[in-house]
């Protein structure tokens, strides 16, 4: 809610104006019970409600089976919108009992227009929406960062020359965000398919197994779990461009 300038409750704000508690990072059951018992009352127009749970993957278990009993027996015309973008990491109880429907990312045209509409010029939209995965919105926050975007190229070569200042004034989530996808383009290179968020040039000349791959990957998303946790922002960077180097520089064992 604090992300989407949402107002609070008046009980939350003050909690977290006075310190007495941090922004949660989760989908909490108290909120959960609440969004329950307002489908429950009586609607003061006569009309159906809907309840919006966004992102879905952020609610724990305990949330998700507080919701379990409304969504097999919801109490008059009330409907409740479950949006993700990792639905699989929903409980398998939870998408049994939804009905799915997939929404499209905008094609790149669409999405080239609105970005240049949003005041981007057209020479920076082709790399601002391959760094985001296709994304408007990441495209267009990656693009008015400046120096994150002008950087991106050069991220594949920097890591594998253990050169920390690519990541100069960077968060830990962008940090592990751009490791994640380097690992991920040379993973697909491995298999013979096409790079998705850097240019082919990038990562020319980088030869790594596939299962040294598959295994910082997974170490990648064990540190995104973490990058909330008060690190040295240098340090961070200097340990996550020691195992970028590390493995980017491991070699192809099938070509020894």
């Amino acid at each position: 809610m604090l992300e989407l300038q949402w107002p609070l409750s008046e009980k939350a704000q003050s909690e977290i104006d006075e310190k007495k508690r941090k922004p949660s990072k989760e989908i909490r059951v108290d909120a959960m019970r609440e969004a329950v018992e307002f489908a429950q009352r009586t609607s003061a127009r006569g009309r159906g409600k809907v309840v919006l749970v966004f992102p879905a993957e952020d609610m724990n278990h305990i949330t998700a089976n507080a919701l379990l009993k409304t969504l097999e027996e919801p109490v008059g015309d009330v409907r409740f919108v479950l949006a993700s973008e990792s639905a699989h990491q929903l409980l398998p109880t939870i998408r049994s009992r939804c009905i799915a429907h997939t929404m499209e990312w905008p094609s790149q045209d669409e999405a080239r227009d609105w970005l240049v509409a949003q005041g981007l010029t057209r020479d920076v939209v082709p790399l601002a929406l391959q760094a985001s995965g296709g994304r408007p919105d990441d495209a267009l926050a990656m693009a008015s960062a400046g120096s994150a975007l002008e950087a991106w190229p050069l991220i594949p070569k920097a890591l594998m020359a253990g050169d920390t200042t690519v990541f100069k004034d960077w968060g830990a989530a962008l940090q592990i965000d751009a490791a994640h996808k380097v690992c991920h383009d040379l993973m697909l290179q491995a298999s013979g398919a096409e790079p998705r968020f850097f240019p082919k040039a990038s990562l020319q000349g980088i030869k790594t197994d596939y299962k040294v791959l598959a295994q910082w990957s997974k170490q990648l998303a064990n540190a995104m779990k973490t990058m909330e946790h008060p690190f040295n922002a240098g340090l961070m960077a200097e340990a996550l461009v020691s195992q970028a180097q590390s493995v980017l520089n491991s070699g192809d064992p099938r070509k020894k």
